[in-house]
């Protein structure tokens, strides 16, 4: 059976169109890959400049310091609850939130939890279940991450007090310049 001139041709239309496709899936699966690179980049920028510092710093004293009647510094678990929604709708890669910012969620969502349920708090008072549930999300895909990177997880082996605290400590004496 000979082949013809028009079977060649549409062979390799039908080669062409089938490379096209995958180098431009390649090409766009690249791309989505270096976009949430540099977004969960420049969401560290954000978490680490004067403003969010002051944010951590207020918020982590209070916490320390007991004062959970007057907690006004949301700042930082809304900028969680920010993250918690782009990782799930997989706008930034969660293994990069883990990397960037994995011990800070779990410390600040346990922290916010014990001894005073604060979320739940806020929940009730303003009769919205869905207040922080992305931050609650998220803090529950950095402890599976932990436990498939390092075996544990945060809340786990240890005193998960003793883990946030320590990192809350670190956050009241932060350098605000």
């Amino acid at each position: 059976m000979a082949v013809s001139l028009l079977d060649l041709t549409a062979l390799a239309t039908w080669t062409v169109a089938i490379g096209t496709i995958a180098v431009m899936w390649w090409q766009t699966y690249v791309a989505r890959k270096l976009n949430g690179a540099n977004a969960v980049m420049d969401l560290r920028e954000r978490f680490d400049a004067p403003r969010m510092r002051k944010a951590r710093k207020l918020l982590s004293g209070q916490l320390l310091e007991g004062r959970h009647e007057d907690i006004s510094a949301m700042e930082v678990a809304a900028f969680f609850e920010l993250v918690g929604a782009m990782t799930r709708r997989k706008v930034l890669p969660r293994d990069l939130v883990w990397e960037a910012f994995g011990t800070w969620i779990s410390a600040y969502y346990f922290a916010l939890r014990n001894p005073v349920d604060l979320i739940e708090r806020a929940r009730s008072e303003f009769h919205d279940p869905l207040i922080m549930h992305e931050f609650e999300w998220l803090n529950g895909a950095i402890s599976t991450l932990d436990r498939g990177h390092e075996g544990i997880v945060f809340d786990a082996p240890g005193d998960p007090a003793m883990g946030a605290k320590v990192l809350l400590q670190q956050e009241s004496v932060l350098d605000l310049e």
